[in-house]
């Protein structure tokens, strides 16, 4: 009976679409457009470690913990994006 179980378990897993160039500009759109939305959208920014890059013509600093933010959002984005368009048949 826990055998019948497993392979059910086992034979229903989801096929995911593997890694190709057109996968790598969905996820790199999503990040920039991350940090794009990031870098307007967070009021209060340089409470963290600064970054040790040139910062933009404002007087905000984009500090690392923006970055680490902005980036997980992109991702989360991304993943989102390539699972729903891999699903739909597109990828």
């Amino acid at each position: 009976m826990s055998s019948m179980l497993l392979f059910a378990a086992v034979s229903n897993v989801p096929t995911t679409t593997p890694w190709n160039f057109s996968i790598a500009l969905i996820m790199i759109f999503a990040n920039l457009f991350a940090f794009i939305v990031g870098y307007f959208a967070i009021q209060k920014t340089g409470q963290g470690p600064s970054l040790p890059l040139p910062q933009l013509a404002s007087k905000k600093s984009f500090g690392l913990p923006e970055l680490l933010a902005t980036a997980s959002f992109g991702h989360i984005l991304g993943a989102g994006i390539i699972l729903g368009l891999s699903s739909s048949g597109i990828l």
